[in-house]
């Protein structure tokens, strides 16, 4: 074991040697290195070949500039990023995010997890994210527009349908993905399979707006099953308020569950008779307003500001669905202390490496983002398969299949943490169930 310790340790001196101003970057790899000790003990060759050396250095990062000009005719200069992580099991597979929070740190972050992320999905995807430092909120359609053609311009050089493909983020939905894909093909001529998250109506895929969502409660639904529980007549408190929040709540509904929050970053609201889940719809979707004006709507409702993980409520399930780092350690001892006994995560890893901490020692049974939220990237690469058969599935069959593959990545996390006798870790577990695969790949193809 004292060889693995010191693998592990000069890793982490190597990282933050490198990479000295990339804390989200380090908080992910950290994580995820510390959790394989178990298998580099039984897997020694993964240490002779220094897969992990590998794995924690992208193959291919990507800055560039994007010139654009505002409706007054004012000219700005966004950075654009691509951080092409890994493409041991198959092209790299990994959204674009459109927020002023983005830099190369946090996009290394996302795309470190993605890795493991595609791996456990079982579909032959690699790991990539990129996105840029433009903020789409205040701004014009047409400003949008040109944005996304100046940064796909610049993008276009280095993705293709075997190569790279990405899909949305935060700030990237259908009419950012519209409008990259327009640009894409009119420099490089049609090909559907270039970008995923489509329009239906040029290569998109039936379910994709829900997948999220609906994947989480789907996986949520098999991490309880195998506490020998049930969802029904759970009550839930749910942070977000975009597509993952909306579809987790609808599905969570359907399957005889109470959601008594949401939230945008303003605020949140809390009705303790259930959230109207229409109505969220309708004021995110159709409106495009802020959530406090669901208070307005329905009497029953109040609203707050702030964050929702500081509402001292009883509650039995935890679904954070908004944003990084989220929940910090006061409030996950707060969820504790709210009796919560379930937390899966909808949003890429909304919880502190603490508050994490904070879950395992109040025995909080914990469904790690790159678990529970996999279900978009998983339909994104149901999407490719429909591209390259030139064909569209039912939403029947979409749906279908992702519920196989949330409940297998549940099975796949579990049977992990039983075979590493983990105690009911099933971050640890995914963490090994996604990476085994990987490893097992870059060995047999060399020095790659």
């Amino acid at each position: 074991m004292a060889d693995v310790e010191a693998y592990i340790k000069d890793l982490k001196e190597t990282i933050t040697q490198r990479d000295p101003n990339q804390p989200e970057f380090q908080e992910a790899a950290f994580t995820v290195l510390d959790s394989l000790k178990p298998v580099l003990k039984k897997h020694p060759e993964y240490i002779k070949a220094n897969i992990l050396g590998s794995l924690v250095e992208p193959e291919r990062a990507i800055q560039f500039r994007v010139p654009w000009q505002d409706d007054e005719g004012n000219f700005h200069v966004n950075r654009g990023f691509r951080v092409q992580f890994n493409s041991a099991i198959g092209p790299y597979k990994g959204g674009l995010r459109l927020h002023p929070s983005v830099n190369l740190s946090i996009i290394k972050f996302l795309g470190f997890e993605q890795i493991l992320k595609n791996s456990l999905t079982g579909l032959l995807i690699g790991g990539g994210k990129g996105g840029s430092d433009f903020d789409p909120k205040g701004k014009s359609d047409s400003e949008i527009m040109r944005f996304c053609q100046s940064f796909m311009t610049e993008l276009q050089k280095h993705i293709g349908p075997d190569l790279d493909v990405p899909a949305g983020d935060i700030g990237v939905g259908g009419r950012e993905i519209g409008y990259l894909y327009g640009q894409y093909k009119r420099l490089n001529g049609s090909q559907n399979g270039i970008l995923t998250g489509k329009g239906l109506e040029y290569g998109g895929s039936l379910a994709r707006t829900e997948a999220t969502g609906f994947g989480l409660i789907y996986y949520l639904n098999a991490l309880i099953k195998g506490q020998g529980d049930q969802l029904k007549n759970k009550t839930i408190k749910v942070s977000g308020a975009g597509n993952v929040a909306i579809y987790a709540i609808q599905k969570a509904q359907e399957n005889g569950a109470k959601v008594v929050t949401v939230s945008d970053s303003n605020g949140y609201i809390y009705d303790e008779n259930g959230i109207d889940v229409d109505v969220v719809k309708q004021i995110k979707e159709v409106e495009r307003g802020r959530i406090k004006e669901y208070a307005d709507k329905v009497k029953t409702a109040t609203y707050s500001e702030g964050s929702v993980w500081d509402l001292d409520i009883k509650y039995d399930i935890a679904l954070p669905c908004a944003t990084q780092n989220e929940i910090d350690e006061d409030q996950a001892k707060l969820i504790a202390k709210d009796g919560a006994k379930y937390l899966a995560e909808g949003a890429n890893m909304p919880s502190t490496t603490e508050a994490i901490a904070v879950y395992k020692e109040n025995g909080i049974v914990y469904g790690p983002a790159k678990a529970a939220n996999a279900g978009g990237v998983a339909v994104s690469a149901l999407e490719m398969s429909q591209n390259s058969e030139r064909l569209a599935w039912t939403f029947d069959d979409v749906d279908s299949q992702l519920k196989d593959i949330m409940e297998n990545i549940y099975e796949k996390s579990a049977a992990a943490d039983k075979e590493y006798d983990l105690g009911q870790d099933y971050q640890a577990g995914a963490n090994i169930a996604g990476f085994e695969k990987v490893a097992k790949a870059m060995l047999a193809q060399g020095l790659v």
